[in-house]
């Protein structure tokens, strides 16, 4: 069984080496985006080895973080931000303290997501507000999946993180065809080479079995070109600029959302 206190030990080891191999490149911008795992990677993991109610803490601050750069993204009122970020934080608390309730939940937050819109009359914007409201909601809300999931959705993080770094690394190393057009920058090389060092990663962290195996090789480039979608759609870059040499929150958790309903949906 996967506990947090069995990850902990290649979490720092790995934060170690990579610190290693940073300073060695004395590239600024590594250099910063290190600094920003060296913060968030003790925090994360303190979260988890609490337990549930840190687990769904940090899923509640994760989730009403991507509301707000979606909402942006996605050119949002604060009104339909603030309801679809209690909606969101809502599925978490059900995830924790009533989980047979979820669905019901979920339901009452769509009702009320959609309830902004109408109740405002919006003739011209309203379509688009109710549907950006409710795939908010559907893709955001997975993050409480981190409640039941414990270690086992820190051990998902930890290998789609690396599935992406590997990807952009061995992507611009080896070349070949294109991904997609949703990500001109992403080819096949990459995208392959990334899935098996995820799954490199969940054998080391004896998490590997066929429905995580999916999750990381699957689930996570979906999550990467829907958010490269939404992202083309709204014509920016990142998601937010204010996570230091990472752009948004968005831009570092896009793979976990849809690894983890993946993993859902197959457990």
């Amino acid at each position: 069984m996967i506990t947090v206190a069995s990850l902990a030990p290649y979490l720092g080891g790995a934060l170690a080496l990579g610190g290693i191999a940073v300073a060695a490149s004395r590239r600024r911008e590594l250099l910063i985006r290190w600094c920003a795992w060296a913060v968030g990677v003790p925090l994360v993991t303190g979260a988890f080895w609490w337990g549930r109610p840190g687990a769904a803490a940090i899923a509640i601050v994760v989730g009403v973080v991507a509301v707000m750069e979606f909402g942006g993204l996605m050119r949002l009122g604060w009104v339909d931000r603030v309801v679809l970020a209690a909606a969101v934080a809502g599925v978490v608390l059900a995830a924790w303290l009533a989980p047979g309730q979820v669905l019901r939940v979920v339901a009452i937050g769509a009702l009320a997501v959609a309830a902004v819109p109408l109740l405002a009359g919006d003739a011209d914007h309203g379509l688009r507000r109710l549907s950006a409201g409710l795939l908010g909601l559907a893709w955001l809300s997975v993050l409480a999946a981190l409640v039941p999931l414990g270690a086992s959705a820190l051990a998902l993080f930890v290998a789609v993180s690396i599935a992406d770094i590997v990807a952009y690394f061995a992507g611009r190393g080896l070349g070949g065809p294109r991904l997609s057009p949703l990500s001109p920058a992403k080819r096949w090389s990459g995208t392959l080479a990334g899935a098996a060092a995820g799954l490199g990663v969940l054998a080391v962290l004896s998490a590997l079995s066929w429905p995580m195996a999916v999750a990381v090789a699957v689930g996570g480039l979906a999550g990467d070109l829907l958010e490269s979608m939404i992202k083309r759609g709204a014509q920016v870059k990142d998601a937010g600029r204010w996570l230091p040499g990472s752009g948004g929150l968005l831009d570092r958790i896009d793979s976990l959302l849809i690894a983890l309903a993946v993993l859902l949906v197959l457990r």
